[in-house]
């Protein structure tokens, strides 16, 4: 694939601060201890973390690779980092859902590169193979040079009625992106009801894997539009950064700082703002259920690391 962008105005940020409450009947079956999903190592010898870092840097820079982490799982990051190549973590003082869980990683790249590229990746997803999943996102990043204004959302075939996945209904196919799959959306479903479900799929609607291609003004212009509440303070932030007063401001902004979904605050609020590619042969899970991850490792023909004992348990 011919690169038009430059890898030096390409970012990842990988979003790994969440605590993944479903997964921990399990995960405290099987490990003694509660333990947030993607530092766990489901299958191989990576966790799902580890193996979204390794992913990340393959097309980023180290130094330009950005991880956002909890407070309380500040030392297993660091942990599961160690003797890996990485960039800048960011410890948020609270967690405030997705929202600002983007937008904090997004206030430190755009002090260094407004004009900069970036790529969000969940880190508790699984993704095989991950050659192919990888190059959607490049070709993704490619498209970012040329759709400048509108962030570009990678989304996954639905083959079930999933009713606790966000859903895509896809528009039209954007006219001068003739031979590639990317497309206008016309709507987002978050978590349907069966019946919504059931008409998402009957109009060939996608699964929302949450990873997104951007330039980064596209999304900041996204945040003021509808969380102008949150962005004055991401504002303030990015003023001081690098200054004695840093520490200082991203304590005082998070005390009064608002929960914001990003899937439901901001992206179901403008569809018409953002674009969508579909994966192609390419199997992506949100491992959120101990089901999902028995039904992956079947398809892919792998072993858990773990004792299936723990999965029929739960």
């Amino acid at each position: 694939m011919k690169r038009v962008y430059r890898q030096s105005q390409l970012w990842s940020v990988i979003l790994a601060g969440g605590n993944g409450t479903r997964m921990q009947p399990m995960i405290q079956r099987w490990l003694g201890k509660p333990l947030p999903k993607q530092y766990c190592t489901f299958v191989g010898t990576r966790s799902m973390f580890q193996h979204t870092v390794d992913r990340a840097v393959r097309l980023t820079k180290p130094e330009q690779t950005y991880t956002v982490v909890a407070k309380s799982h500040e030392l297993e990051a660091w942990s599961q980092l160690d003797g890996r190549a990485f960039g800048k973590v960011l410890v948020q003082p609270k967690n405030c859902d997705t929202g600002p869980g983007i937008f904090l990683p997004l206030t430190y790249i755009r002090a260094k590169d407004r004009g900069g590229t970036v790529v969000i990746y969940p880190s508790d997803h699984f993704v095989y193979p991950e050659e192919r999943f990888l190059e959607t996102v490049e070709l993704s990043a490619w498209m970012a040079e040329w759709i400048t204004h509108r962030p570009i959302l990678l989304s996954a075939p639905a083959d079930r009625l999933e009713l606790e996945y966000g859903w895509i209904l896809p528009g039209q196919f954007h006219p001068t992106m003739k031979g590639h799959p990317l497309r206008t959306v016309e709507k987002f479903l978050e978590k349907p009801n069966l019946n919504q479900a059931r008409e998402a799929m009957a109009a060939n609607g996608t699964w929302n894997t949450l990873v997104m291609v951007s330039k980064i003004e596209a999304i900041w212009s996204l945040g003021w539009k509808l969380a102008p509440d949150m962005m004055v303070l991401f504002e303030r932030l990015g003023e001081v950064i690098g200054t004695s007063e840093e520490s200082k401001v991203l304590n005082t902004i998070y005390a009064v700082m608002p929960n914001k979904n990003f899937s439901f605050d901001l992206l179901q609020q403008v569809p018409q703002d953002i674009m969508t590619i579909e994966l192609r042969d390419v199997l992506w899970s949100d491992w959120g259920q101990p089901k999902r991850i028995e039904e992956t490792l079947q398809k892919v023909k792998k072993e858990p690391a773990f004792s299936r004992d723990y999965l029929a348990a739960v």
